[in-house]
């Protein structure tokens, strides 16, 4: 191993972790043109890296001196280490040799929160800190992901050129990458992305279970998908999943599908989500009952054994259009859902995020990348617009689309199959627009019991009843 000092400073940037994703994003940049310097703690896994990657623009260090020493002013260092206490343990360790205004840009999963606490600390120091969050996965990184930066505006001028050239580009040709605000709210936009990747996951999944259910074959499911996503659907995890039904596993010859273990893992991005909305008093159902789901397929012992002790599924009878039109109609609230979060934490933390740039950015190079965002965007140009259910067009879609959608979800209700993304995302559009809600006999029972007062509908103030007194 080499461990000579380096100095020639003259790398426009580092990364500093090379994972999976440490390792595409650093070849990104370098095609690009960037001069990048790579560093890992492990030294071996640097040393296969850049003998592996003879590239002009990248060059290894074995030491974080080192490492630091390549960069040019001011240095902007991209953390791809694991989320938690390894990004607070790496910045610990660079900050001696770091120098005011060098930009730190922690470009892992982090919980928001963290990144809120790193960057007022660090601005203490004269260190600039940037909370990115990268959507894509090991592709996006190398060809094109969609970038949600949350920084100073002067972090910003320095790392905007650099990264708006690695991201992908939406259907106009417009780079996926924006700075959505001040310290955790690119990592907040980045939580709600995977929040609602959670809820379009879980419809999708539904719909495979109704299709079962109703008799379809996996050839006639990749189909129906395929032609899913030249319309309305098109998006991401529509086309894949076509591609999943067509897989075969090459020990069995199964699909690919029947040898896949019914138990859905997560990293914790969802559930943070759902923490937040309810820290917010935010009403995201289907956020919540995705990761419930998870939850549930994670109890795969348990829910054999109580299988026996309840009837089977009764077989469904349902048309391509009922499943097209439950898909969509649960997907645009899940969308609202989505974007009603972003927007009380937006208000709640001040950071300023513009609805409509989140939307453009969420067109290319992320997970839930899909045609229908393109209408989010044209929304939310509206300033006013409080819930995409507002949205003349995209009500109007639902609204054509409501009766298709009643009649799946209680269709697979009476066949006992689970679908509590689409029916947490009725419930949802039905309450949203409920004038009164049964909220009163909630807080008549309340006040009873706790006397926690509850307010009138013909005048101001708080009020308690004696319930016991005639």
């Amino acid at each position: 191993m080499r461990k000579e000092n380096l100095y020639m400073g003259d790398y426009q940037l580092g990364i500093a972790g090379l994972g999976v994703m440490g390792k595409n994003l650093a070849l990104n940049f370098a095609s690009k043109g960037f001069k990048t310097a790579v560093f890992n703690r492990t030294e071996n896994i640097t040393e296969e890296f850049i003998s592996k990657h003879k590239d002009a623009n990248i060059k290894g260090a074995f030491s974080l001196k080192d490492f630091i020493s390549l960069l040019g002013r001011p240095r902007v260092i991209v953390l791809m280490v694991t989320a938690g206490q390894a990004v607070d343990s790496m910045i610990d360790n660079m900050l001696p040799l770091l120098e005011e205004g060098d930009i730190i840009v922690d470009a892992g999963n982090s919980y928001f929160k963290d990144t809120m606490r790193r960057s007022e600390s660090l601005s203490k120091k004269g260190i600039l800190f940037a909370g990115i969050g990268i959507s894509g996965g090991e592709e996006g990184a190398l060809k094109g992901p969609s970038i949600m930066a949350g920084c100073s505006q002067e972090a910003w001028q320095v790392i905007a050129p650099m990264f708006s050239s690695i991201s992908a580009k939406a259907y106009d040709g417009s780079p996926t990458c924006d700075r959505m605000g001040p310290d955790g709210s690119g990592h907040y936009v980045k939580m709600v992305h995977n929040a609602i990747e959670y809820i379009d996951m879980q419809l999708i999944s539904e719909v495979f279970h109704i299709m079962q259910h109703a008799g379809y074959t996996y050839s006639e499911m990749a189909d129906l998908f395929e032609n899913w996503n030249k319309g309305d659907l098109e998006s991401y995890l529509i086309q894949i999943t076509s591609k999943i039904l067509r897989k075969k596993d090459s020990e069995t010859g199964r699909s690919i599908l029947d040898v896949i273990m019914d138990t859905a893992e997560q990293k914790g991005t969802g559930l943070w989500a759902a923490e937040s909305s309810m820290e917010l008093g935010v009403p995201v159902y289907s956020i919540a009952a995705s990761v419930y789901s998870r939850f549930m397929s994670s109890r795969k012992e348990e829910r054999v054994e109580a299988s026996k002790h309840r009837p089977k599924s009764v077989k469904i009878e349902v048309d391509e259009d009922q499943l097209h039109d439950a898909l969509y109609a649960s997907k645009i609230c899940a969308y609202s859902q989505g974007f009603y979060l972003l927007s009380e934490a937006s208000r709640f933390y001040k950071w300023g995020i513009d609805n409509a740039a989140v939307a453009h950015i969420w067109q290319g190079g992320c997970i839930i990348r899909a045609r229908l965002l393109q209408n989010v965007e044209d929304a939310f140009r509206d300033k006013q617009l409080k819930n995409l259910l507002l949205d003349p067009f995209l009500l109007k879609s639902v609204v054509e689309k409501e009766k298709a959608w009643r009649n799946l979800v209680s269709a697979a209700i009476d066949a006992g199959i689970p679908v509590p993304g689409m029916s947490s995302a009725l419930s949802y559009y039905d309450g949203y627009f409920t004038s009164r809600l049964p909220a009163n006999l909630i807080q008549a029972q309340r006040d009873y019991f706790g006397a926690h007062t509850y307010t009138r509908v013909d005048r101001q103030g708080s009020f308690h009843t004696e319930w016991e007194r005639d």
